[in-house]
C-alpha cells in the first residue's frame, strides 16, 4: 500500500460544447477527495467511445463543464488506499464506464447487494458524474485517474493494454448479454452491426463456444 500523492492530475479538458470539434485545453484539475478505499492510476492507455463525443457536445443533457472524458482506462496503480484488497502499487489495472455506486452506504440497496452495481440509482459514471460526497468524476484522457477500488480491475498479464482498454466499455457491453443469455455450445448467435461493439460480440460468441456466429452488416468489406 502507498500513501504517496505527489502526482499532478492533468488532462484534456472540454470547457464547452466546442470541445467536440477538438477545441480542448490541457490543464490541471482536482480529483475526488482521497479515501482509503481509492486507487490512483497512472494512465498509459484510454480507448475512445462514442459516449465521449456525446458528452463533449452535451448530447445527453447539459455536461458539467469542465470535463475530461474517456472511460476505457488502463494504467499502473501508483497509490493504493489502506483499505484496498487485491490491488497493489505497480499492478496493471483498468477502469470502465462506471467508477462507483452506493454499495449500501445510503441504506439498503438491492442492486448493489445482488452484484448489480451498474443498476444502482446512485451510480457514478467515470466522467461527468458526481460521487456521493459531491465531488466530480474525471475520465481517462489524462495523466492520472482516481477511482474507488471496487471498480478497479487487474489486467491479466497476457493481455496487451491496447487491447484491454476497449474491453472495459465496448467489450463488456457485448459480453454481458451473451453471457447472461447462455451463449455457448448448442447456440447460434447473430450480431447485427459489425462495428466497435459488434466485432466484440463476434469475438466473445466464438470464445464462449457458440456453434455458429453470424455478423450482419450493410457492407461486404467487413467480411
Amino acid at each position: 500500500m502507498s500513501s504517496s500523492s505527489d502526482h499532478k492530475f492533468e488532462g484534456w479538458m472540454g470547457v464547452d460544447k466546442s470541445a467536440v470539434d477538438g477545441k480542448m485545453v490541457w490543464q490541471s484539475y482536482e480529483p475526488k477527495s482521497w479515501e482509503e478505499t481509492d486507487v490512483d492510476i497512472e494512465i498509459t492507455h484510454c480507448g475512445i467511445c462514442g459516449s465521449d463525443l456525446h458528452t463533449l457536445r452535451s448530447g445527453w443533457g447539459e455536461t458539467m463543464y469542465p470535463c475530461v472524458v474517456g472511460h476505457e482506462i488502463v494504467g499502473k496503480a501508483v497509490r493504493v488506499g489502506s483499505k484496498v484488497t487485491g490491488i497493489h502499487v505497480g499492478d496493471r489495472v483498468g477502469v470502465g464506464a462506471q467508477c462507483d455506486s452506493c454499495l449500501g452506504r445510503k441504506g439498503n440497496c438491492e442492486e448493489c447487494a445482488a452484484g448489480l452495481e451498474n443498476h444502482c440509482s446512485h451510480m457514478t459514471t467515470t466522467y461527468d458524474g458526481k460521487f456521493l460526497n459531491g465531488d466530480k468524476s474525471y475520465g481517462g484522457y489524462a495523466k492520472y485517474h482516481r477511482s474507488p477500488s471496487h471498480f478497479v480491475f487487474k489486467i491479466p498479464d497476457g493481455l496487451p493494454s491496447s487491447a484491454a482498454a476497449p474491453m472495459l466499455c465496448g467489450g463488456i457491453t457485448m459480453y454481458s448479454p451473451l453471457k447472461n443469455n447462455g451463449c455457448g455450445p448448442g447456440k447460434r448467435v447473430g450480431i447485427v452491426g459489425v462495428g466497435g461493439l459488434g466485432h466484440f460480440g463476434i469475438l466473445w460468441a466464438k470464445a464462449l463456444g457458440a456453434d455458429h456466429v453470424v455478423g450482419i452488416s450493410r457492407r461486404n468489406n467487413k467480411q
